[in-house]
C-alpha cells in the first residue's frame, strides 16, 4: 500500500536527496506463533477481531529501542516537559484521536523522528494506546479500513513542512499556513469557454494583484468556515 504514494512526486525526492527517511515495518514479523496471528476476538463479544498488543509492543519497543515498561506513555498534549519533548511520539492512527491539521504537522516535523502505528480489523488493544503511545491522532470523522492512509497522510503533511523538501516560499503560501485558504490560481489561456481569468490578474500592477488575492483568500476561508457551521449546527 505504501509503495506507490512514497515512489512519487515530492516524498520519492526528498528521499533521493536524503531530507528524510520513511521505514515500514509489519506487526506479523513480530508475532511468536506459527501462523503470525496478530488478532484476536473480542473480550465481551462484538463484531470484528482486535489487534493484540503483544506484536504491536514488540516492534515499537524493538524498532526504536525502548525498554519494556509497565508505566503509561500517553502524555498531556499540553506538557511542556522538555524530557518528553526529546522523545520519538509514538502516535496511534484511530478515529478516537485529536483531529490532524496543519499545526500539527508543523509540530511533528520538528521532531528528528516519528513513530505511526496504523491500526485494522475492529481496532487496536486499547493497552497500546493507553501504555505504548504518546498520542492518537484522526484525520477526519469517518471509518476507514485501515490507518495505512492515514499515516500516508501524515507523512505527506509533515514532509511539506521540512526545510529544503518544498521550494523556500512554498510552505508560507499554502492553504492553512497562515490561518487561511489560498486564494483561486488560474493560468493560459486567458479565456476558455467564454471564461475569462479576473482581469486584475492580466494587469502587471502586483500590488493591485496582492491585494486581490488577500481578500480572495479571506473570502475562501469564511466561506469554508460557514459551512463547517452549517454542517456542526
Amino acid at each position: 500500500m505504501f509503495q506507490g504514494p512514497f515512489a512519487e512526486s515530492i516524498i520519492h525526492n526528498a528521499m533521493d536527496e536524503q531530507l528524510l527517511s520513511i521505514h515500514i515495518h509489519n506487526i506479523r514479523d513480530y508475532t511468536t506463533d506459527k501462523h503470525h496471528v496478530t488478532d484476536d476476538y473480542a473480550y465481551g463479544g462484538g463484531g470484528g477481531m482486535v489487534m493484540k498488543p503483544d506484536p504491536i509492543f514488540t516492534a515499537v519497543e524493538s524498532i526504536l529501542g525502548l525498554t519494556k515498561s509497565q508505566e503509561p506513555r500517553i502524555q498531556n498534549t499540553d506538557s511542556t516537559d522538555q524530557d518528553l519533548a526529546r522523545k520519538t511520539p509514538i502516535i496511534l492512527m484511530s478515529p478516537a484521536g485529536r483531529r490532524f491539521n496543519h499545526e500539527m504537522a508543523k509540530e511533528l516535523a520538528r521532531h528528528e523522528r516519528i513513530a505511526l502505528i496504523c491500526g485494522h480489523y475492529e481496532g487496536v488493544d486499547e493497552r497500546v494506546r493507553e501504555h505504548l503511545c504518546t498520542d492518537a491522532i484522526s484525520i477526519g470523522d469517518y471509518v476507514l479500513t485501515g490507518g495505512e492512509l492515514p499515516a500516508m497522510v501524515i507523512v505527506d503533511a509533515v514532509a511539506r513542512q521540512i526545510p529544503k523538501v518544498l521550494p523556500e516560499f512554498a510552505p508560507l503560501n499554502e492553504s492553512h499556513a497562515n490561518g487561511l485558504l489560498e486564494y483561486p490560481h488560474y493560468t493560459r489561456p486567458p479565456e476558455f469557454r467564454g471564461w475569462r481569468v479576473p482581469d486584475i490578474l492580466l494587469s502587471g500592477h502586483h500590488a493591485k494583484i496582492e491585494k486581490w488575492r488577500q481578500q480572495q483568500s479571506e473570502l475562501r476561508t469564511r466561506a469554508a468556515n460557514s459551512q463547517e457551521l452549517i454542517v456542526e449546527g
